[in-house]
C-alpha cells in the first residue's frame, strides 16, 4: 500500500495576527464583487520548455498486482499492490479493474495517482488511460511545478493537461494542516496554460477568512496572470492611511498594464496606471498618477516614460520624461527617499549610432525644477541640443588615438546662455610589461563660445586652445605572504602620474556645466581636476601614490591599503566662483584608503582625506560590516564632510554623521531590520528605519515604519505592513525595497541562506 504524505510543520503565530489581517483587509468586500488575481509576476516572461503528454495511445499498459483474474482479452480484475503504468502515467491502488478494449480502469482502496508531475490520491479513481479523461473521488492532490497541494470532494481530469476540483483547497504550505490556503466551490487547473482558476473564492490565514471574490486566478509556476493585485495598505505622515486594490493587465507576452487606484485618507482617491513592454528591439516603462488632493484643493499629477529602442544595427533611441504637477508633488506622495528629495526632474531624448571605432549622440535635453521656498536652487542649463562625437583607436603602430567632439546650445532664461563647441584630441603610447607600465600622452582642446544674454561690454565670442602632456607610470612588486593561516600574493605597487598644462585665463568664460571634480583616488590620476568642459585646469604637478593588496590564488582581493597626494610645481590659477578648496601650498590633501573581506566575518572600508596645511581630517568614511552567518548583518559607519554642499539649501554645510544598521534574528523565527542615520551637529535622526520580519514555513509577515527627510524643513514618515504568502502574493505594502536600500548586506529571510566570503 503506497500513500501519499505531507511533513507536519509547526506554527507558532497566534490566532490574533490573523485577525489583525482579517481587520485590516477592509478591501476585501469589495474584492468579493471582482475576479482576483492572487499572483502576477511583475518580469517578463521567458518561453517554458514544451511539456511531454501524460497520455499516449499507442504505448502500452504495463499492470503488476499480487492476484490477477478476468479475461486476458477483455478485462483484468486485479488485487493487492496494483500497479499500472501508462506513458506518463502511474495508478497505484488495493485493487483495479482494468477493461482492456476501452482502455480504461477502476480504483478502489488507497489510490495513488501520477500524471506528469503532479499527484494524486484518494478512495476511488476511473481513468481512461488513452484520453486522459476521468476522476477522483476524496483526493488530496500535489502540484509538481510550484508544491501546490490541497484537498477536495472530487477532481475530474477533463483531458491532459486540464483538471476541475469540486469542493477544494489550495496551499503550498506543506503541513497538513496549512497556515493559509484557499477554498473554492469549483476550481479549475490548467497546466497547459500554466494558470488556476477558482469559483466562488476564499482565501484563509490562521482558518480566518481575508480575501475573498467570485472568481479568481493564480499561477502554477509564478507566470504572470490578468485580474485584480492583492490589496496593498500602508500609513504616511503627509498623507494618513492608504489602500489600493491594483489591478493587472496582462496584455501580450512582452507587455502589460496595472491599473492602480489608491485611498488616501487626508487627500482623497488618487489614480495611477503603469505599462510595461519589450521586444526584440526596444523596451521601456511608462508610469502615471493623478489626484483632486482635498488639502490643496488641486488637481496634482506626476508622469515618467522611458524607453530604449534599436531603430537599425548601431542606431539607438532613447527618452526619459518626467514632470509633476507642482513643487511638492514629490514630497507629498513619494515613498522612498529618492523620489521625494527629487527636485530635477529630466527631460531627455537622445538618438545615437555607434560603429567600431566611433559613435555620435544628437541629445535634447531640459528639467523640471522643483523649487523649495526655503532653500531655492538653481537650475541646470537646457541642452538643445547637444551633438558629441567620440572616436577610438588603440594599437595602431603602438599608438592610441582619441578624438572628442561636442557641440552644445545652453539656454537658461535670462541667464547667460550661447553655444559651445570644442574638439579635444589625445594621443598615447602605452608601454606595458610584467613588472611595470609607462604611458606618455599628449591632448589637444580647442574651444569656441558665442554666447548671449552676456552683460554690456564683455564678449560673445570667445576661443581657447590647451595643450596638455602627461606621462602615467608604475611598479609592480610581488611576494608571498599569509593571511590567517592561508597563503596570498602581496603586492607593492608604486605609482607616478605627472600633468603639465599651460595657464590660460577664463575668468570670462561661463560656468555651463562644470564644477570641481570630486578629490579622491580616482580623479588625482586624471588630467583636469575639474568636470565638464568650461574650464580646463593650468597644471605643472606630480602625484604620487602606493598601493599594496592581498590576494588570494583564486584571484579574490582580501585587503587594499593605499596613499596618494599630489605635489604642485607651481600653484594653480584656474578656477571657479563659489567653490572652495583646502588644497594650501605646495601639495594636495593626503589620501589614504584601507578596505577589504578582512575575514569571512568581517569586512571594512575606510578612506580618509587629511588636510596638512589645516592639521585636520577634510573627509572621511570609517566603516565596519560584522556578518557571521546569512542573515545577520550589522553595520557601522562614521562620515566625515567639511566640504558638504546642503542640497536643500546650497551652502556649505559641515557634515558629521554615524550611520547603524543591521538585520539580526532575535528568535528562529522573528528577525528585527533597522537603520539610524544620526547627524551629530544637529541631533537628529536624519533617516531612520526600524521594523521586524516573521518568517513561517510558507508565508513571512513584516511590519517596517520608515522616516524619510523631503525637504529642507520637512520629514516624512511611512508605515508598511505585508503578508507574503509563499507561491501565491505579498498582500500589503512592499518594504523590501526600503530595508535593501537601508540596510547593506540585508538578506531577505524567505530565500536560501547565502553567506559572502564563503570562498575565504
Amino acid at each position: 500500500m503506497i500513500r501519499f504524505s505531507k511533513s507536519f510543520t509547526e506554527r507558532t503565530v497566534n490566532w490574533r495576527l490573523a485577525r489583525l489581517f482579517s481587520s485590516a483587509m477592509v478591501v476585501a468586500s469589495a474584492s468579493a464583487l471582482l475576479p482576483l488575481s492572487v499572483h502576477a509576476q511583475m518580469s517578463m516572461p521567458t518561453a517554458a520548455p514544451a511539456t511531454p503528454p501524460a497520455q499516449d495511445q499507442d504505448a502500452p499498459v504495463n499492470v503488476s498486482a499480487e492476484q490477477m483474474t478476468g479475461r486476458p482479452d477483455r478485462q483484468v480484475n486485479l488485487d493487492r499492490d496494483v500497479e499500472l503504468v501508462k506513458a506518463a502515467t502511474t495508478i497505484k491502488s488495493d485493487k483495479a479493474e482494468y477493461r482492456i478494449i476501452q482502455d480504461e480502469v477502476e480504483a478502489t482502496g488507497h489510490v495513488w495517482m501520477q500524471r506528469l508531475q503532479d499527484q494524486y490520491t484518494g478512495d476511488y479513481a476511473e481513468m481512461n488511460m488513452g484520453t486522459g479523461a476521468g476522476y477522483v473521488t476524496n483526493p488530496t492532490y500535489l502540484i509538481g511545478k510550484n508544491g501546490g497541494r490541497g484537498k477536495a470532494e472530487r477532481i475530474d481530469f477533463l483531458a491532459d493537461d486540464q483538471a476541475k476540483v469540486t469542493q477544494g483547497t489550495y496551499s503550498t504550505c506543506e503541513a497538513p494542516d496549512p497556515d493559509w490556503y484557499l477554498r473554492a466551490n469549483t476550481m479549475d487547473l490548467d497546466s497547459g496554460r500554466d494558470i488556476g482558476t477558482m469559483h466562488g473564492g476564499l482565501l484563509y490565514f490562521k482558518d480566518v477568512p481575508i480575501l475573498g471574490s467570485p472568481w479568481m486566478t493564480f499561477p502554477l509556476s509564478g507566470e504572470r496572470k490578468s485580474g485584480v493585485l492583492p490589496p496593498t495598505i500602508g500609513m504616511t505622515s503627509t498623507g494618513g492611511a492608504e489602500i489600493s486594490v491594483p489591478y493587472y493587465f496582462n496584455l501580450a507576452p512582452n507587455y502589460d498594464l496595472t491599473l492602480v487606484p489608491k485611498y488616501i485618507a487626508r487627500r482623497g482617491l488618487q489614480m495611477g496606471a503603469e505599462t510595461r513592454y519589450i521586444g526584440d528591439t526596444y523596451s521601456g516603462v511608462t508610469n502615471v498618477e493623478g489626484i483632486q488632493d482635498q488639502v490643496t484643493g488641486t488637481g496634482r499629477y506626476s508622469l515618467s516614460s522611458i524607453h530604449n529602442q534599436t531603430l537599425a544595427p548601431g542606431l539607438q533611441l532613447a527618452w526619459n520624461l518626467n514632470k509633476a504637477s507642482d513643487d511638492d508633488y514629490p514630497s507629498d506622495f513619494a515613498h522612498s527617499i529618492t523620489g521625494s528629495t527629487q527636485r530635477l526632474l529630466p527631460r531627455n531624448v537622445s538618438l545615437s549610432y555607434a560603429s567600431t571605432y566611433w559613435s555620435v549622440t544628437g541629445l535634447v535635453s531640459k528639467y523640471q525644477l522643483l523649487q523649495d521656498v526655503n532653500a531655492p536652487i538653481g537650475k541646470p542649463y537646457d541642452r538643445v541640443p547637444q551633438i558629441t562625437f567620440t572616436g577610438n583607436r588603440y594599437d595602431i603602430g603602438g599608438f592610441d588615438f582619441s578624438t572628442t567632439a561636442d557641440f552644445t546650445r545652453f539656454s537658461s532664461g535670462d541667464l547667460i546662455g550661447g553655444d559651445r563647441a570644442y574638439v579635444t584630441q589625445a594621443v598615447s603610447y602605452p608601454i606595458i610589461r610584467p613588472g611595470y607600465f609607462i604611458t606618455p600622452k599628449v591632448i589637444l582642446d580647442a574651444t569656441s563660445y558665442n554666447l548671449n544674454n552676456v552683460s554690456a561690454g564683455q564678449p560673445t565670442n570667445l576661443t581657447r586652445t590647451v595643450p596638455t602632456v602627461s606621462l602615467d607610470s608604475g611598479l609592480i612588486f610581488e611576494r608571498d605572504a599569509n593571511l590567517f593561516g592561508r597563503s596570498v600574493t602581496q603586492t607593492l605597487e608604486p605609482r607616478l602620474f605627472y600633468v603639465r598644462t599651460p595657464y590660460r585665463d577664463q575668468s570670462q568664460y561661463p560656468v555651463f556645466d562644470s564644477g570641481l571634480a570630486d578629490f579622491n583616488f580616482a580623479q588625482i590620476f586624471t588630467e583636469n581636476r575639474f568636470v565638464g568642459h568650461d574650464r580646463i585646469s593650468d597644471a605643472n604637478q606630480l602625484t604620487a601614490a602606493v598601493t599594496s593588496r592581498l590576494i588570494e590564488e583564486n584571484g579574490l582581493e582580501r585587503l587594499r591599503a593605499a596613499i596618494g597626494q599630489r605635489y604642485y610645481f607651481a600653484d594653480p590659477k584656474v578656477g571657479i566662483s563659489g567653490t572652495t578648496t583646502t588644497t594650501l601650498g605646495s601639495k594636495s590633501d593626503l589620501l589614504l584608503a584601507l578596505g577589504g573581506q578582512i575575514t569571512r566575518e568581517f569586512s571594512t572600508d575606510n578612506t580618509v582625506q587629511y588636510s596638512e596645511t589645516l592639521r585636520q581630517m577634510v573627509r572621511s568614511t570609517f566603516g565596519i560590516r560584522w556578518q557571521p552567518a546569512p542573515k545577520r548583518v550589522l553595520n557601522l559607519q562614521y562620515r566625515l564632510d567639511r566640504t558638504y554642499i546642503n542640497p536643500y539649501t546650497g551652502v556649505l554645510d559641515p557634515l558629521k554623521q554615524i550611520d547603524v544598521s543591521g538585520q539580526w534574528p532575535i528568535t528562529q523565527r522573528i528577525y528585527a531590520v533597522g537603520r539610524m542615520n544620526y547627524s551629530i551637529p544637529d541631533r537628529t535622526v536624519a533617516e531612520g528605519l526600524a521594523g521586524f520580519e516573521y518568517k513561517a514555513d510558507c508565508w513571512v509577515f513584516r511590519v517596517v515604519a520608515q522616516r524619510i527627510p523631503t525637504s529642507s524643513t520637512k520629514a516624512s514618515t511611512g508605515f508598511f505592513i505585508q503578508l507574503e504568502l509563499n507561491g501565491l502574493s505579498k498582500i500589503g505594502s512592499n518594504p523590501l525595497d526600503a530595508i535593501k536600500s537601508s540596510v547593506p548586506g540585508y538578506q531577505n529571510v524567505n530565500l536560501p541562506d547565502t553567506m559572502p566570503g564563503n570562498n575565504f
